[in-house]
């Protein structure tokens, strides 16, 4: 007799329920990743807004007073690395296939098919970087959602308790706290490992008189990201461009590299990262394949502090429960 399989109404409402909410959340992917990077950047900014409230200062002038300086900081760096960076990493690109056929002769490397490849390179970061910045609504609403954040930083508890019930309310708050906490402390670290370890190699690339010092260094920053693997990776075009000069001047880029890897281990690490909690290397790279297989870099970009909030949850809600 063939088994009969029965299904309740109530099964086929919630299928149906589920996947409309799954629909509806991707026809607004763009506005919960607008709000998932404010919410990344109210908790990086958040300890320096409270430290100034600590001094008497109305919460919005605090806040006013940080956009000013961290919008300041971004105009100033930006304007002065963007063209000398565009212009370096064009000329880069280009004599990229130069490089290899000086330094590997024997591969049999298409240089024509490769130029060719690597020629627009330069402009697609200059129209990637211009339209960034030409969505000005998009980076607006980040900005003011951010401001927003921060501002009613201060009613979230009540807001919950209300929405979610007392004792639910409290506990999810405690999970949000735990989360700005540690997200903040790890984007605030990350950010000052890149930009110490960018400009030590840019400082050091300059003084041993590399060339296209501003994108080798601007490399090594962003592949402190990449935990053990990443310096390792960021040094071998810088050594292939001193290569290219002489064989000392690559010597003395792998004793500049070496050098830095070592003060980031037992200084700039030790000293940025105490009070992040940080996640396992192989966690991290897994994360950055992960988020850079579904969405290239801007996911790679997200990965990280995607798993350190998911890490977080999981941790909080396992604690509660014992």
């Amino acid at each position: 007799m063939p088994t009969r399989i029965e299904i309740s109404h109530k099964t086929i409402f919630f299928t149906f329920g589920f996947l409309a909410f799954v629909w509806f959340l991707w026809q607004i992917k763009e506005i919960i990743l607008v709000l998932f990077l404010a919410f990344i950047l109210m908790s990086a900014l958040r300890p320096s807004v409270e430290k100034l409230e600590k001094f008497r200062i109305p919460r919005i002038i605090s806040i006013l007073f940080i956009y000013f300086l961290f919008l300041f900081f971004l105009g100033a760096v930006g304007g002065a690395i963007f063209p000398p960076l565009i212009l370096q990493t064009l000329r880069f690109w280009e004599r990229l296939p130069e490089f290899f056929a000086k330094i590997l002769p024997f591969l049999p490397l298409n240089f024509e098919f490769l130029t060719q490849q690597l020629t627009p390179v330069g402009g697609n970061i200059l129209r990637i970087t211009l339209g960034f910045f030409s969505n000005v609504f998009t980076l607006v609403t980040f900005l003011v959602l951010s401001f927003y954040l921060l501002l009613e930083r201060s009613n979230l508890e009540s807001a919950f308790k209300t929405l979610f019930g007392e004792e639910s309310g409290e506990k999810v708050v405690k999970i949000i706290w735990k989360i700005e906490e540690r997200l903040g402390a790890w984007i605030r670290g990350q950010v000052i490992l890149m930009l110490v370890v960018g400009l030590a190699a840019f400082i050091g690339l300059t003084g041993l008189g590399v060339d296209y010092a501003l994108p080798l260094a601007l490399t090594a920053g962003i592949f402190e990201i990449i935990p053990i693997a990443g310096p390792i990776l960021a040094g071998i075009p810088a050594v292939l461009v001193a290569l290219v000069t002489s064989p000392v001047l690559a010597l003395a880029v792998v004793a500049l590299y070496f050098i830095i890897q070592q003060l980031e281990n037992n200084l700039i690490v030790p000293t940025v990262m105490r009070k992040a909690v940080g996640l396992p290397p192989f966690i991290t790279l897994l994360a950055l394949m992960i988020g850079g297989k579904l969405a290239g870099i801007f996911g790679a970009f997200l990965a990280v502090p995607t798993v350190v909030i998911l890490q977080t949850i999981l941790v909080e809600i396992a604690s509660q429960r014992k």
